[in-house]
């Protein structure tokens, strides 16, 4: 099959990662997976993520580890200094908790307490999102504590396309990156990425253009900031989607040159409004364009609570393509 025919072929968000860790782990016998059931006997994740890769690889490079976010993330980063490129799984983004010493004080900080001497080239994956009544401890999105770490990069994908790209370019980036996972997004069907596709870390896609209001969005904020596209379209107004892709580093030049034409930004998240990644962008965006501004930046994003297990609780905490068409025809229509 051609790369065009295998491109023009719908592939799922889930089914793009499996295919980037093959990928990666056939061109590099150093990329190893660790993680709990992320091996085959276990069922190749929870998700399916990993299916398919222990077979393929042994269960030497893909291993089922203890239930142990602090071992899996230790034995990731003791990998990574002895020449190997551990993927590592945290089942869950809220699990994160539980090694964030590992993460947060030894892989991200390694290279800077050696002088420059010692990377620590990990990707650690974990998935989350609300949407399947999983409750306030398996679906926060926390990207803005990991955001705020020096020596850390942040990766959300939106499309299939963008998972594979981004997971091959994390795989190769020499130090840590948080490669997370919108759990909701995992079964949606995108154009298939072609073998080998790299997206680079903290360049932005301009997913739709236009003229009156700038929507910033990430993971799968992107599908409703773009069904709110469609919406705002049919009422005469033109909004422009960019995808950040990336959060740490974010693209400024990207947002700002949007920003700069448009007059009008709405930052929409998943995770909760106040100290989110909207509060960095609103601020820069702020400093750097106020006299070109025609309306204050606007921040979309979950309730401030816990993650309710209530369906129709989880619905309203939620922020969805109704609320940014009603934030932007009132930004642009007042």
């Amino acid at each position: 099959m051609s790369e065009t025919e295998t491109k023009a072929k719908p592939m799922m968000v889930v089914a793009a990662i499996n295919q980037a860790l093959a990928d990666a782990m056939a061109d590099d016998d150093k990329i190893l997976i660790l993680g709990e059931d992320v091996a085959d006997p276990e069922g190749g994740g929870v998700s399916g993520v990993t299916k398919g890769l222990s077979t393929r690889f042994g269960d030497q490079r893909v291993r089922s580890t203890p239930i142990s976010e602090q071992a899996i993330i230790g034995a990731a980063i003791g990998a990574s200094l002895v020449g190997y490129k551990p993927v590592a799984e945290i089942m869950m983004m809220n699990f994160t908790t539980v090694a964030m010493d590992m993460i947060v004080n030894h892989a991200a900080k390694l290279r800077y307490m050696s002088g420059g001497h010692t990377g620590v080239p990990i990707v650690i994956r974990c998935m989350t999102g609300a949407g399947f009544g999983t409750g306030g401890q398996h679906s926060d999105f926390w990207e803005a504590w990991f955001s705020h770490v020096a020596g850390m990069k942040v990766v959300l994908p939106s499309t299939a396309e963008d998972a594979y790209g981004l997971m091959r370019s994390a795989i190769d980036d020499p130090d840590p990156v948080l490669f997370i996972e919108a759990m909701p997004n995992y079964w949606t069907q995108f154009p298939a990425p072609e073998a080998g596709h790299r997206v680079p870390l903290g360049k932005a896609s301009v997913r739709q253009e236009g003229t009156d209001v700038t929507i910033v969005s990430y993971s799968r904020m992107v599908n409703e900031a773009l069904q709110a596209a469609a919406k705002l379209a049919e009422a005469g107004i033109s909004a422009e989607v960019v995808d950040l892709r990336t959060v740490q580093p974010w693209d400024e030049e990207t947002v700002l040159a949007s920003v700069g034409k448009t007059g009008r930004l709405i930052v929409a998240h998943e995770a909760v409004t106040p100290f989110g990644v909207g509060a960095e962008i609103a601020a820069v965006v702020q400093e750097k364009l106020f006299g070109k501004l025609k309306a204050p930046v606007t921040r979309i994003g979950a309730a401030f609570t816990p993650v309710p297990f209530s369906k129709p609780l989880e619905s309203a905490y939620l922020p969805d393509a109704a609320k940014i068409v009603e934030a932007a025809t009132k930004l642009v229509k007042g």
